[in-house]
């Protein structure tokens, strides 16, 4: 009994995080470099960093140059599902 509503809570949990995550596809374009990266976050807002991030440190050479591009906005950021 007390392992079932330990589990039952464990899945509610599980759950309900899963449909709190945002999921964004993010592309960044950089001196002429673009990539595109895909992350999760509990935010859009947290998510489309996330994938900027990404995005900034595989189209840098520095880290004047990502401090740049992370300062910019991204070329698009889509939900994606």
């Amino acid at each position: 009994m007390v392992i079932g509503g330990i589990a039952l809570i464990a899945y509610l949990g599980y759950a309900s995080f899963q449909q709190t995550q945002k999921k964004y596809d993010v592309c960044m374009e950089f001196k002429g470099a673009t990539h595109c990266a895909t992350a999760t976050g509990s935010t859009p807002e947290e998510a489309i960093r996330s994938a900027q991030e990404i995005d900034c440190e595989l189209v840098t050479n520095g880290r004047d140059e990502l401090t740049v591009c992370l300062g910019m906005q991204p070329t698009s950021a889509k939900e994606s599902r």
